[in-house]
């Protein structure tokens, strides 16, 4: 009875996380087709100017929702008093947030660097209400595990929201573009998440209800903080250090170089953290599937980021054109910098699930530290690149020091952690440098930037499969099988 249940509930997780995958790599393929275009006729400073002001919107709706949607997912049952608690207190901080960020906006654009963009911050603050309103349905979906309802709507909304920007854009109105983009797929999960999850809030409060999710949010918060100190610093540090423009071209590269992990990462994130809840009672079990998805997610994003490096050149040129031909060593870099976090992905659900936000808080201290550290001398040192590169170094001590973090509270040995995330991505290094050689060499001949990156994809694919046949061929043949 007990294997039946196991394998049912392994299912019912597959089947979540080739829902979510696939949500991710619709959306890929829209932001594939729509990216390049807005690229086209956007200036790097515009691009700067919106993601500077996407900053402020992002840490501040990181300690608007406390962490209280989480304890929601985490809850084994669903109460009407809880989720409407969560609902009227979202609503209300996010409410008074946006109203904050219209009135200071002058302030917080001088603060990060970009007074200019000061107006974008007031054009922006009502998104509060629009991304924090509907968690409470979110996580209600995520709780029952239905994720398909969940990437439907997201789906249709950054779809209509991508048809929209390219609308906006080709019409000649620039800036306009990535904020009506952003308004239109906001409106549209708003309403989509409600109506999927069949959730109509009612006229419930408890403070008690309150006090327990925030016991537990909160130190999620401190962590998803420190956290954020490490992904976004860069756009801050990059704007006052370097300019706008600057900034820009780091936007655009990172949205390229971090496609593979929205595709996969975020998708497979979203799944695991429930996952792993529904197993805390065997703990063995959460261990055997801990080590199983490290070995997959990074035989999987490895490659295809650490290959984004292998063909950067013929890359930046096919998707953007050749005015941003310029930036191709950044986004190899930053593929890079994310090809050696790719082993991460299954780390923070786990460590969640578990229990052990205090220990992300703590380690993510020390990570934000390092890494802004690290980027701030990078970025003096040699301006954009040598931030990128300062990145990769300091992400490589971050994956070794997560690892044994991970490994001591998994109870898992030293050499089946080293088995599970240096060898995969040992494999994938292996197979980006041939082709970076094969192209170095003159072995790849074609002429012409498309050629040159279908010839590097296409050799790239060959190589790592005979690498995997060679290394991991019982895990490849044992995820076959299931």
């Amino acid at each position: 009875m007990r294997q039946e249940r196991l394998m049912a509930e392994q299912r019912k997780t597959l089947t979540s996380v080739v829902w979510s995958i696939s949500s991710k790599i619709a959306i890929f393929t829209l932001k594939f087709i729509s990216v390049p275009i807005l690229a086209r006729y956007l200036s790097p400073e515009e691009l700067g100017m919106v993601a500077s002001g996407m900053i402020v919107i992002t840490f501040l709706l990181m300690f608007a929702g406390a962490g209280l949607t989480a304890g929601l997912i985490r809850d084994a049952r669903e109460d009407a008093v809880s989720d409407d608690t969560v609902f009227w207190t979202n609503l209300a901080v996010s409410a008074l947030l946006a109203v904050a960020v219209f009135v200071w906006a002058d302030p917080l654009a001088t603060l990060l660097g970009a007074p200019e963009a000061s107006w974008l911050l007031q054009v922006f603050s009502p998104l509060f209400v629009l991304y924090l309103g509907p968690d409470v349905a979110s996580s209600q979906l995520a709780r029952r595990m239905a994720f398909d309802r969940d990437a439907f709507v997201t789906v249709v909304a950054e779809a209509l929201g991508a048809m929209a920007a390219i609308a906006v854009v080709l019409g000649g109105y620039g800036i306009w573009a990535l904020i009506v983009q952003l308004y239109v797929s906001a409106v549209l999960r708003f309403f989509g998440l409600f109506v999927a999850a069949g959730y109509l809030p009612g006229l419930h409060f408890s403070s008690s209800e309150l006090k327990r999710h925030m016991s537990y949010g909160v130190r999620l918060v401190g962590a998803d903080f420190v956290n954020f100190l490490s992904f976004q610093s860069p756009i801050v540090i990059i704007t006052r250090m370097l300019g706008l423009p600057q900034a820009g071209t780091f936007n655009l590269t990172n949205r390229l170089s971090d496609l593979p992990n929205q595709i996969v990462l975020t998708g497979l994130m979203s799944v695991l953290f429930p996952s792993f809840s529904r197993m805390n009672e065997d703990n063995a079990r959460q261990a055997e599937v801990l080590s199983r998805t490290t070995r997959a997610t990074t035989l999987l994003l490895a490659p295809l980021l650490f290959g984004i490096w292998a063909v950067s050149e013929p890359a930046m040129t096919v998707v953007f054109g050749e005015k941003w031909a310029f930036a191709a060593p950044v986004l190899g870099l930053l593929a890079v910098s994310k090809g050696i976090m790719s082993p991460c992905g299954s780390f923070i659900p786990y460590l969640k699930a578990t229990g052990h936000a205090s220990v992300l808080w703590w380690f993510g201290l020390g990570r934000a530290i390092t890494v802004v550290a690290a980027m701030t001398l990078g970025a003096w040192w040699d301006g954009l690149e040598g931030l990128c590169l300062a990145l990769c170094i300091a992400n490589l001590f971050v994956l070794l020091a997560y690892l044994a973090i991970v490994l001591k509270v998994a109870r898992l040995p030293l050499a089946q952690g080293m088995r599970d995330t240096l060898l995969p991505l040992a494999v994938a290094g292996a197979m980006a440098i041939a082709v970076r050689l094969a192209q170095g060499e003159g072995l790849i001949i074609f002429h012409g930037a498309v050629l040159q990156l279908a010839a590097g994809v296409a050799l790239g694919g060959v190589v790592y499969a005979l690498l995997l046949a060679l290394t991991q061929r019982r895990l490849v043949l044992d995820l076959v099988r299931r």
